[in-house]
């Protein structure tokens, strides 16, 4: 529907997205918990913002504050993120 966000739908990102899910099933992690727990460790991030549509990923998106990156997942993270800028 909003053009200005076609470079979430190229193949790049496609292969971003399946390489961060990749990474957080590796770590039997739900890939948003990862994703909002990484933002949350972020230095420079004053606060986070959850988005959900149903009870249940609202609750999942709560419990990503339970949640805690090690050095490795963060690693993998960046690794990803260097490929797929």
């Amino acid at each position: 529907l909003f053009s200005r966000f076609t470079r979430y739908s190229g193949e790049q990102s496609q292969k971003a997205i399946a390489e961060y899910v990749a990474l957080a099933q590796q770590h039997q992690i739900d890939p948003s918990q990862m994703a909002l727990a990484y933002v949350r460790q972020q230095p420079f991030v004053a606060s986070t913002l959850l988005g959900a549509t149903t009870p249940e990923q609202l609750q999942i998106n709560i419990d990503s504050f339970n949640l805690t990156l090690n050095t490795e997942i963060l690693e993998g993270i960046e690794a990803i993120h260097r490929r797929y800028t």
